[in-house]
């Protein structure tokens, strides 16, 4: 006899005695070997676990199902389980549950010379900071840029010929990248930081979340993952330690087309985005990149020190 997600779900909450996410339920029902008692799995089982739970809460008013609004991610309960004052407790368990930000020393500009390096180093890409504090003051300006930007050219890898036959057919031999720069990822932020950071790189052919430290937790990383597959946004977590062993998490899905329009509002709103554009502009004419107009690259001794003074 088979059974409704539903009715695994009410099956595995009565038996654990405990609030479990959607994800948690159908690991659970792996880990038992329930799988058999639901007819269809689909590729997505969690999340048919989480809609059905969701709809019969929402549209069942003998719904047997409660939802912990705290909980990140939401988790369920059964009513017959929990009265009031057990609830109170589950709810601020939950809190206490949610992985936060760490305390730290510095802040998120003081990252910017470690993303400088990396990006300098590994990635090939010449960086320059966007203060936001310089940009024109107005409400659909505030995720219009990300902290910094970032261009690869092909100047000293390419024959000057090839690259000035390419730029006159249009050929994309630049590559643009915007980095989005947070002191940590967890639960806590993800949601904010994540779609921070589609909003002001959609105009770039990569774009970039960048942290100091990203939570291990495997559910929090999966939800990473998903987002990072879905939105095309690249992962890069920086080591403040061992500058050399930071790494790209996830990488970033290239563009092919820059967004013009967006560009040039950034460039009205933003004099150290036209800066930018135009420092481009130049190394690309003359065929050579001048280095000290982009932000410095530190060495490796000289970051940790700045971090840890």
């Amino acid at each position: 006899m088979t059974i409704s997600f539903k009715q695994l779900a009410y099956k595995i909450l009565k038996e654990t005695e405990r609030p479990m996410s959607p994800s948690e339920i159908w690991n659970y029902t792996k880990q038992r070997n329930f799988q058999d008692l639901v007819q269809s799995k689909g590729k997505t089982p969690e999340r048919t676990i989480g809609a059905q739970i969701y709809v019969d809460i929402k549209n069942n008013a003998e719904s047997p199902f409660l939802k912990i609004e705290e909980a990140k991610p939401r988790k369920f309960f059964l009513k017959e389980l929990a009265n009031e004052l057990e609830l109170q407790k589950i709810r601020e368990s939950e809190v206490e549950d949610i992985e936060q930000p760490a305390q730290t020393t510095f802040n998120e500009r003081d990252l910017h010379p470690f993303l400088t390096y990396f990006a300098d180093t590994f990635m090939n890409v010449h960086t320059k900071t966007i203060y936001h504090e310089r940009s024109k003051k107005s409400n659909y300006a505030q995720w219009l840029h990300p902290d910094i930007v970032g261009v690869n050219l092909p100047i000293g890898e390419w024959n000057s010929e090839v690259l000035e036959f390419g730029m006159k057919f249009g050929s994309q031999l630049v590559k643009i990248y915007s980095f989005e720069l947070k002191k940590e990822l967890t639960f806590s932020n993800l949601r904010e930081s994540f779609f921070q950071t589609v909003s002001n790189s959609s105009w770039a052919n990569e774009g970039y979340l960048v942290a100091s430290k990203v939570s291990k937790d495997d559910e929090f990383l999966n939800e990473l993952k998903r987002l990072s597959t879905a939105f095309g946004i690249g992962i890069v977590e920086l080591d403040i330690e061992d500058p050399d062993s930071s790494s790209v998490l996830f990488p970033a899905r290239y563009k092919q087309n820059l967004d013009w329009e967006t560009m040039n509002k950034i460039t009205v709103q933003n004099p150290d985005f036209k800066k930018f554009i135009k420092r481009v502009k130049n190394d690309l004419n003359s065929h050579e990149v001048i280095k000290q107009m982009y932000d410095k690259v530190y060495e490796v001794e000289q970051l940790v020190e700045m971090i840890n003074k």
